[in-house]
């Protein structure tokens, strides 16, 4: 099962973030994948700001895990997680940092380069492509087993 979708500005990205929480289908934990400014953490961004998310939302390449708030449906503060993979060297680092505990929860997580821990994503994990197009714009293409 796959999506594609194209964000041609950044206001677009909200619409974007909208297609994957249709495509989704429930499933919180989302493996981001594309080269440096390909546009992970502005996608993170607009996927917050379409849960109206308060907080900045900033890219967590040194703090390596950044936790949003949201309210759902019923009122309740719920967490996102916005994981930065990149500067792990191995798979015992990410163990180090507690990765278990991201994914193994009901929260949303979006991991950016998550080469480094694939033994440990979980089956529902929904794969999202991000490749910038020679105009500029951003390809993304969702994929769930």
């Amino acid at each position: 099962m796959s999506e594609t979708c194209v964000a041609r500005s950044v206001a677009d990205l909200v619409t974007v973030a909208d297609a994957l929480l249709r495509f989704a289908s429930g499933r919180k934990k989302f493996a981001l994948i594309g080269d440096l400014g390909a546009g992970k953490t502005a996608f993170v961004k607009a996927f917050c700001r379409r849960l109206k998310v308060a907080e900045n939302v900033s890219s967590p390449t040194f703090a390596l895990v950044n936790e949003y708030a949201y309210f759902d449906e019923n009122s309740h503060a719920v967490s996102i997680y916005h994981l930065d993979l990149y500067r792990l060297k191995d798979l015992d680092e990410a163990l180090n940092i507690g990765i278990e505990e991201y994914l193994d929860n009901n929260s949303y997580c979006f991991i950016e380069w998550p080469e480094i821990i694939e033994p440990l994503l979980p089956v529902d994990m929904v794969f999202i492509k991000i490749e910038v197009l020679p105009d500029g714009s951003r390809q993304f293409l969702m994929k769930a087993v």
